[in-house]
């Protein structure tokens, strides 16, 4: 889906030289992507171009937070999110590198848009595990996790609940494993 944000730059009309662009992306363009894990937040992306006569080198640097959900209680929590990255642009009109940070135009070209590039930068930013600090988990949720915790297992893993009974699931992938 495309994200509802002017994020191209016409290079075709700039002369030689450095440029700057500025954007404040929020939960509008994050909803024209489909990634459930980030769906909102405010980030900053300052993003310096150099023009050459054969090549673009556009240089990201970002800084925000994204909405996302805790890991351990399942609550809303912010996530910041920062990084830098070099994107290198020719033209040409065959691809003679699989370098992920040389990306390829043809000659004809005289415009870009930057939106997927932003979005996976933000992305590939996050934290692999996101939880609130400690204390800050919704008390419910924990609650509910400890007393799951405390459940008795059988010497196959399986938890039963606090009245001995067995979940009628697990009977039945037991009785698989045992034929």
């Amino acid at each position: 889906m495309k994200a509802k944000y002017d994020t191209t730059i016409q290079f075709s009309g700039l002369k030689s030289g450095k440029y700057e662009f500025n954007y404040v992306l929020d939960g509008s363009f994050f909803e024209g992507f489909e990634n459930e894990e980030l769906q909102d937040g405010k980030v900053v992306f300052a993003v310096n171009l150099e023009k050459n006569d054969r090549l673009l080198m556009i240089k990201f640097t970002w800084k925000g937070t994204v909405k996302s959900v805790c890991d351990r209680c399942l609550g809303e929590l912010e996530v910041p999110v920062e990084g830098e990255q070099t994107l290198c642009v020719k033209f040409s009109d065959t691809e003679t590198s699989e370098d992920e940070n040389v990306v390829y135009l043809p000659e004809d070209a005289y415009q870009i848009d930057l939106a997927q590039w932003m979005y996976e930068f933000v992305a590939v930013s996050m934290p692999m595990q996101r939880v609130h600090p400690e204390g800050e988990c919704d008390p419910e949720m924990l609650k509910f996790i400890a007393d799951e915790a405390d459940e008795p297992e059988d010497e196959d893993g399986v938890r039963e609940s606090t009245n001995g009974e067995t979940d009628p699931r697990w009977d039945a992938l037991k009785q698989l494993l045992e034929k």
